[in-house]
């Protein structure tokens, strides 16, 4: 499980100050209320930022760091991520679980089948997909309440109906 999850992506500096524009990656923009710390990662590290989040807009948050005071500092974190310590994350409901924390778990249904591990989450608007490359290729099924029966992060599993999979699933034709 990682420490860190990712909360946005500077897409470029904003103004002459030192102000940059923030893309967020996340579903709750709100979470950006008071936040003051965030890091960068740097090779394996996280360097912590102190910041200040000025203004949010429905598909951005312009926020200014410390030490960045000009746009040329500003331009050189164009295309970084924004990261936050799990420690500080905002709570999820229940039924809900990080992106991060869901790929790499094993799709099995719940007579037996095995449709693979999950390599991605599209997320086209609507509902959630979920890309599983196993024995069947890669796999597309919807996030749906019907399809996915349990998710077990301890075990590593997700759980699927295998009624419904034989319904809603998209199969890769290559």
């Amino acid at each position: 499980m990682e420490n860190y999850l990712v909360i946005g992506e500077i897409t470029k500096p904003q103004g002459v100050r030192g102000e940059i524009k923030l893309r967020p990656i996340t579903c709750d923009v709100e979470r950006f209320d008071g936040l003051t710390l965030a890091y960068l990662k740097r090779g394996e590290e996280y360097v912590p930022l102190r910041l200040t989040v000025n203004r949010r807009a429905a598909d951005a948050v312009f926020l200014s760091i410390e030490g960045v005071t000009d746009r040329n500092a500003a331009e050189k974190l164009r295309g970084e991520l924004l990261y936050i310590d799990r420690a500080h994350a905002v709570p999820l409901d229940e039924d809900t679980n990080f992106l991060c924390d869901l790929i790499g778990l094993r799709g099995v249904d719940d007579e037996g089948g095995e449709w693979g591990t999950l390599r991605d989450v599209l997320q086209p608007g609507g509902n959630d997909v979920y890309v599983f490359q196993g024995p069947r290729g890669e796999v597309l099924v919807p996030a749906l309440k019907s399809v996915v029966k349990k998710v077990d992060l301890a075990s590593g599993e997700m759980v699927l109906a295998a009624a419904r999979m034989r319904e809603v699933a998209v199969f890769d034709e290559d």
